[in-house]
């Protein structure tokens, strides 16, 4: 049996998205910055696309910049509101547990001059707004806090963290690319000023993401050129990923309940067999404030990398953290900042659960975990 626990690395392209790109593929191929008829009417489905995105999560459709990926909306938005504030200031602030793609442009602000910290997180994972407040001044152009972390599922409360971020008149960013559909996102409602996503966390294809940056915020483009996105981001627009992103966002939304039960009820299930299977197991993160397809487990005694290598000769597919740098063996950072002991940095699996998966797939997973885990802790030095 093949199972694939690592959907927050990413998903499967759903059917029905795919059916919807196509026809950008062969018949609607036109480019949306060419004036003749074939581009105007690929123009027209730009348009239509960013403002039924911009609907879906509460903003305006002049707002929403088409990119690459959400690495690449990260990389704009937090180096490119930087540089082009500096008027205002010279402190970014991030978190502790973001994705690597905002730690990294972060440093690189840090070498370039600018002041950057790191806002702590408490052992569940969480940004308090307490911790943010003793880090913030009037210096700060640029709070990020990213939504739901990639590899502990927790959720952070990110209206109370814009609050305190205008409150000091930085500009507030979050990487919402592990929220959809978990959480209704409405960005005016929440105080956000800057957000990115990528489809290929939602059922849609890869290569394409959202850098949602309000009206009026200045930002210096990364990739300049023929001056597409109102001159934020250059190149030819990716039509078939643009038009399969808003479609599985719309799907995402639209089934949401039904979904979040289906994910819910396979977490429960799968957490209550491997505690009943397994000793010596903990939960990372929140148990409440975490959304419902992410299970972070540690395994005491055993090297996580040795769980993923062997449940994989089994044909199941795990993680022991972010898919981004999954090559690095290098410690979490994420789990180093909840305060994990340095002796059980190594020992955790991420299961991320997603739509196609079954109670059946749960129950194979769970017997061969079981004879994985006592077959590496026979051998551990470590007892």
């Amino acid at each position: 049996m093949k199972v694939y626990l690592d959907n927050a690395a990413t998903t499967r392209l759903d059917p029905r998205v795919f059916a919807k790109m196509k026809p950008y593929f062969s018949e609607k191929y036109g480019n949306a910055s060419s004036i003749h008829s074939l581009g105007q009417a690929a123009f027209l489905d730009l348009q239509m696309a960013k403002e039924k995105v911009a609907k879906l999560l509460g903003g305006e459709a002049e707002s929403v910049v088409f990119t690459s990926s959400a690495t690449e909306a990260n990389n704009l938005i937090i180096k490119g509101v930087a540089q082009a504030n500096q008027a205002k200031g010279n402190k970014i602030l991030v978190s502790s547990i973001e994705h690597p793609c905002v730690r990294e442009s972060a440093n690189e602000l840090a070498r370039a001059g600018f002041t950057v910290e790191f806002i702590p997180v408490n052992s569940e994972g969480l940004v308090t707004p307490e911790a943010l407040e003793k880090l913030i001044d009037q210096e700060t152009i640029l709070v990020s806090v990213m939504t739901v972390n990639n590899e502990i599922g927790t959720v952070q409360d990110i209206a109370a963290l814009a609050k305190v971020a205008h409150k000091y008149g930085a500009y507030f960013h979050t990487d919402a690319v592990q929220a959809i559909p978990y959480l209704k996102i409405d960005i005016k409602k929440m105080g956000i000023d800057l957000l990115s996503l990528s489809a290929h966390k939602f059922y849609g294809p890869k290569g394409v993401g959202v850098a949602y940056i309000a009206k009026g915020i200045k930002v210096k483009p990364l990739i300049v050129g023929g001056g597409q996105e109102s001159g934020l981001r250059a190149g030819t627009y990716n039509l078939p990923g643009i038009m399969g992103l808003m479609f599985a966002l719309e799907l995402a939304y639209k089934e949401r309940v039904g979904y979040l039960k289906q994910v819910k009820t396979l977490q429960t299930y799968l957490w209550q067999k491997i505690k009943k299977e397994i000793s010596g197991v903990k939960l990372n993160g929140s148990a409440t404030k975490r959304v419902p397809a992410n299970l972070n487990v540690m395994f005491g005694s055993i090297e996580g990398e040795a769980i993923l290598m062997d449940l994989s000769y089994k044909d199941i597919c795990v993680s022991t953290g972010s898919a981004c740098s999954a090559t690095d063996l290098r410690a979490s950072s994420v789990l180093k900042a909840i305060g994990l002991d340095k002796n059980n940095l190594n020992s955790n699996i991420r299961f991320s659960l997603g739509r196609f998966n079954t109670k059946k797939e749960i129950d194979y997973t769970v017997k061969c975990l079981k004879d994985t885990v006592k077959r590496l802790r026979s051998f551990s030095p470590i007892k």
